[in-house]
């Protein structure tokens, strides 16, 4: 199976890279997470000129691409660079998913005022439960004459602040799934904001009585949609977090080169030296299991447990390279001066969403003795 990005995408990682380069250096970042709006609407702008804001679409909703590799490619810099705009919440999840719904007018016109830079989305799917599991939703959408009444709560809602509309999930009175658009400023809105560990800007969200007009219901019978939103979030997140492991593993490796005891560089004794060599083992193994992961998408063979394989492996291997830089680093690491301490936060909270690494090895576990169990029956039948 092969991997590789097209000359296309080769051209935009770089647009993309040297543009964080020159406008979201560490010391940039730091002022935009510390500023009253917690983003920057000049990057954002920056982000639609370049076309960033479409390119995780496909071209028949104008978007430029929308292939599994599109969001890899765009995810790993905004882990690299620690980017705290709303790309994930409102272009990769809320976007995507928007894209995803035919016939509706209002998911479409939702998703030109996305990808134009107009308005920004936040999904409002989590909680509170800390896993991917969509069999967990609580929120309740019951009809009425009149239209449609939400009562529920969600929590950690990224980017759900400044959301001009919320793609909630919901339950129907007969157990289907649903999807939803929701103006945030309605009565019956109630909502918590916070900043989370690592930089974002969150909130809590509880609908009271929600009383919404029919259309607001984008789509019924959405188990499979919500899942898709799922996996698309477990292949961001992994890629971000692949990309947080390059800047740890570049950093480390600079700064061991460049400290000095007894007169030489700390990377020259040997237990420094071996750590650094572990890092990147585990970069490697993380980033192949992400392109691998990509590939298995792209060529129509991905199973859940793939997503769930990739998460595991994104939280555990990221876990182990942030903690070893901050060895490396020792105590300017956990400093709020240095990017180090930073990309150890968001790897701890890439690995608390969509679930645990533990929860998705149990996932990946009952799948494999599943499909173990399954073997005999169907060699039976065969028989």
């Amino acid at each position: 199976m092969d991997f590789t990005f097209t000359e296309e995408q080769v051209m935009l990682r770089d647009a993309m890279s040297r543009l964080l380069g020159q406008h979201y250096d560490f010391d940039q970042r730091q002022q935009i997470v510390h500023s009253s709006a917690g983003r920057s609407e000049r990057v954002w702008r920056q982000f639609r000129d370049m076309g960033l804001l479409h390119a995780p679409f496909p071209e028949a909703v104008g978007g430029f691409g929308g292939k599994a590799s599109d969001l890899v490619l765009l995810a790993e810099l905004l882990g690299e660079h620690l980017v705290v705009e709303p790309y994930l919440p409102s272009i990769l999840l809320t976007g995507r998913a928007l894209a995803r719904v035919d016939g509706h007018a209002g998911a479409l016109g939702w998703l030109e005022r996305l990808m134009e830079g107009s308005a920004l989305g936040a999904l409002a799917h989590e909680e509170g439960h800390g896993t991917a599991d969509i069999t967990r939703i609580a929120t309740e959408l019951i009809p009425t004459d009149d239209g449609l009444l939400l009562n529920g709560e969600k929590r950690l809602v990224l980017g759900g602040t400044d959301a001009d509309v919320l793609l909630v999930t919901a339950r129907l009175p007969d157990g289907a799934l649903a999807m939803l658009l929701v103006d945030p400023t309605l009565r019956g809105v109630g909502m918590e904001c916070y900043s989370t560990i690592d930089g974002r800007r969150a909130a809590n969200i509880r609908f009271e009585n929600v009383r919404l007009a029919p259309d607001a219901l984008i789509q019924s019978n959405a188990d499979k949609a919500i899942q898709d939103i799922v996996h698309d979030a477990l292949l961001a997140l992994s890629a971000e977090a692949v990309g947080a492991m390059a800047a740890l593993l570049t950093a480390s490796v600079q700064y061991a080169g460049t400290r000095k005891q007894f007169g030489v560089p700390i990377s020259s004794f040997q237990a420094i030296a071996h750590r650094l060599a572990d890092m990147k083992l585990a970069y490697v193994k993380a980033r192949s299991t992400l392109f691998y992961t990509a590939a298995l998408i792209e060529s129509g063979r991905a199973e859940p447990r793939d997503y769930s394989l990739l998460k595991a492996q994104a939280g555990r291997l990221g876990r182990a390279i942030a903690e070893s830089a901050v060895q490396i680093h020792g105590g300017v690491g956990t400093t709020d001066e240095v990017s180090v301490g930073h990309h150890l936060k968001r790897i701890l909270a890439i690995e608390a969403m969509f679930g645990p690494s533990e929860y998705h090895l149990r996932l990946v576990g009952a799948s494999s003795v599943s499909a173990a169990s399954a073997a005999p029956r169907r060699e039976a039948m065969e028989a």
